[in-house]
């Protein structure tokens, strides 16, 4: 069984391996996602300035269990609706090193079902 070391050690260079290709721009920057055992970030970033454009995460929201998937879908709406206020329409997904599923795609689709782009 592998320890937490070591699977934090692998998901670092899955994302490493991703951000190789996925890079946020001015016109469409990068929708970033961390999740914690208790707790999910999402921001937005703008990689060519290493601006970040718009963040959310379960602790700014004050919810009581900020790491399930209801958590998620509430984080994955606030910053969509954060992004429309910014005028972003369109964003990367940058899934971090995670496996596309439970809370990250939980987020993933709350945002699109708010209407960001990706």
């Amino acid at each position: 069984m592998l320890n937490k070391t070591k699977k934090n050690e692998e998901r670092i260079r899955r994302h490493k391996r991703v951000r190789r290709v996925v890079s946020g721009t001015p016109d469409c920057p990068r929708l970033n996602v961390f999740r914690s055992n208790t707790n999910i970030y999402a921001q937005v970033i703008d990689d060519t300035k290493g601006n970040t454009l718009c963040a959310v995460s379960s602790l700014d929201l004050k919810l009581e269990n900020g790491g399930n998937i209801e958590a998620a879908k509430k984080v994955g709406a606030a910053i969509a609706e954060k992004c429309k206020a910014a005028g972003i329409e369109s964003v990367r997904f940058d899934r971090g090193g995670y496996v596309y599923h439970g809370r990250v795609q939980a987020l993933a689709d709350a945002a699109r079902e708010a209407g960001l782009k990706f």
